[in-house]
């Protein structure tokens, strides 16, 4: 933290769902969690990210897209106290709209991937300059809130089949 000039950071699996082992660190607890570090270190894949303040504020903003194309999205918001937006640790997700920049900034995160899934969830949120931040591309996500965009499941219905049938 101190070599990148970081005030806190998170440290979380590479691989992993609903925060588990996602911490939160600061000068004062950096010592504790190393030594946590050095457990799950030995058994997975580890990512020391600066922690970004507008988690806290704005929240963390989901856009589904299905055959690279936009198709709804919600905003992720962690409970008062917490970082983590996940619904286990008292985070709440409504309904969201878009700005076109995000849009396009979610569509351009999936052009660069080295896959071509046939949806993806990209998960955003802006950094502590305030820019659009990647903080996961999702394309294995069981999550996509289709309750919200009844359409977008017949979408990849449609995505899926086509994909079938190509081959």
């Amino acid at each position: 933290m101190k070599k990148k000039n970081w005030n806190e950071a998170v440290l979380k699996p590479a691989i992993s769902g609903a925060a588990r082992h996602t911490y939160r660190i600061n000068l004062s607890n950096c010592s504790e969690i190393e030594s946590v570090f050095q457990k799950l270190i030995k058994s997975e894949s580890m990512l020391f990210q600066e922690f970004l303040n507008n988690i806290t504020t704005q929240g963390e903003i989901s856009l589904i897209l299905i055959g690279g194309k936009y198709t709804h999205a919600v905003k992720k918001i962690a409970k008062k106290g917490d970082f983590r937006v996940q619904d286990d640790h008292g985070g709440v997700v409504e309904k969201y709209q878009p700005t076109i920049e995000e849009i396009i900034f979610a569509e351009n995160c999936l052009k660069v991937s080295p896959f071509n899934p046939i949806y993806a969830r990209v998960d955003m949120v802006y950094d502590n300059n305030n820019e659009l931040s990647l903080s996961e591309l999702e394309l294995i996500e069981p999550e996509l809130w289709f309750r919200n965009n009844p359409k977008a499941a017949e979408q990849l219905a449609e995505e899926v089949f086509k994909t079938i049938s190509s081959k």
